[in-house]
């Protein structure tokens, strides 16, 4: 199992990690994740049974590692939400976290394409990052977060739509956009 686990790390470490990190912005929270990742990996091992490449099937463990991150931080903001009365302050704590420096320090058009990338849905983020980012194809997105490749496609249309829009507000608004 030493030698899976290895081969395994060497192979996808890097991109497991990249992916996580532009899903949830925050680096100390990735790598909680990414190992979370791994341990469901080594539990799930014996049952992978090779219906999609190992590569899909093991974003397709990330996704749903992030995806229930992302559910428990709701829960505990509703939790936290209810302990306080916050009148109409509204229905959400905003996020504190910086956008991330490792991504984008000196690069401003990175730092405004990070910016509209986090404006869209899950899944779009999710679609855009396969594709674009880590290459994978239509079908080995759709393998890894479980859509039908229809659904990859509509998702990904939609997503580069959501960034176009962003992005061509910012330059009715004569901001530098990419």
């Amino acid at each position: 199992m030493k030698n899976t686990f290895d081969r395994i790390y060497d192979d996808y470490h890097q991109e497991l990690y990249r992916f996580v990190f532009y899903m949830v912005k925050d680096k100390e929270t990735t790598e909680d994740l990414v190992q979370e990742v791994y341990i469901r990996i080594l539990k799930s091992w014996d049952s992978f049974r090779g219906d999609s490449s190992e590569k899909t099937w093991i974003f397709s463990i990330a996704r749903h590692v992030t995806i229930d991150y992302f559910r428990s931080q709701k829960r505990k903001s509703a939790r936290f939400l209810e302990f306080f009365d916050w009148g109409e302050k509204g229905d959400s704590i905003p996020t504190l976290a910086p956008l991330p420096e490792e991504i984008a320090e000196k690069n401003e058009d990175a730092q405004k394409l990070y910016a509209y990338l986090d404006k869209c849905t899950v899944d779009q983020r999710s679609v855009l990052i396969l594709r674009f980012i880590h290459d994978f194809s239509i079908k080995e997105t759709s393998e890894a977060l479980g859509f039908s490749e229809s659904k990859v496609k509509t998702t990904q249309h939609r997503a580069l739509k959501t960034l176009k829009k962003y992005w061509l507000n910012d330059l009715e608004r004569g901001e530098s956009a990419l």
